[in-house]
């Protein structure tokens, strides 16, 4: 297998919402998004910008994201809204699970292969090594999106996102790691 692109951003880039205007590609559902799934989608954004033929739709790319928190920001915020005799948010209650992240990358970018979050304690270049490459097991899966995501707040987030083909060398722990540390 072999890595095609990266990206690092953390906040020390900025924040959440500069990255996202520095885009230059307005996207409202940005807004309605919890912060890991806006943090996934501005990521996303960076990494594949230059892909061809960017949104046909693609059956053979997945997207595999680790994480920490995973959408635990915005399950606060939803707890807030769970009073006695009132209904909680249905609009948190969207996103308070993990893997929203991996479903609005593939949405947005019409990948229909596997979309799969995990939660780990922190990044571990042997679990992501092993487990894209289990996903590569499937015959249908030539692609892959997979990365760290962990998202504490807008000037709290950390994001590691690779593209990854499966014709190629170069993908293993050691690369892993030395890009994720950079």
């Amino acid at each position: 297998m072999k890595i095609i692109r990266h990206i690092k951003l953390n906040s020390g880039n900025g924040s959440l919402r500069d990255l996202y205007d520095g885009l230059g590609n307005p996207y409202p559902k940005f807004f309605k998004m919890d912060g890991e799934c806006r943090l996934g989608y501005v990521a996303s954004e960076m990494l594949l910008a230059q892909e061809p033929d960017r949104f046909t739709p693609r059956e053979d790319t997945a997207v595999l994201v680790f994480t920490r928190r995973g959408s635990l920001d915005n399950d606060r915020n939803f707890e807030k809204t769970i009073r006695p005799g009132e209904f909680p948010s249905p609009a948190l209650f969207v996103y308070t699970l993990p893997n929203t992240v991996t479903g609005e990358i593939a949405i947005r970018n019409k990948f229909l292969g596997e979309s799969s979050a995990f939660v780990l304690d922190g990044f571990d270049a042997d679990e992501f090594v092993r487990t894209v490459k289990e996903a590569f097991m499937d015959p249908v899966t030539g692609r892959a999106v997979a990365g760290w995501l962990d998202y504490g707040g807008e000037n709290d987030f950390e994001a590691f996102l690779m593209l990854i083909e499966r014709e190629g060398e170069g993908f293993d722990k050691e690369t892993t790691n030395i890009l994720y540390n950079a």
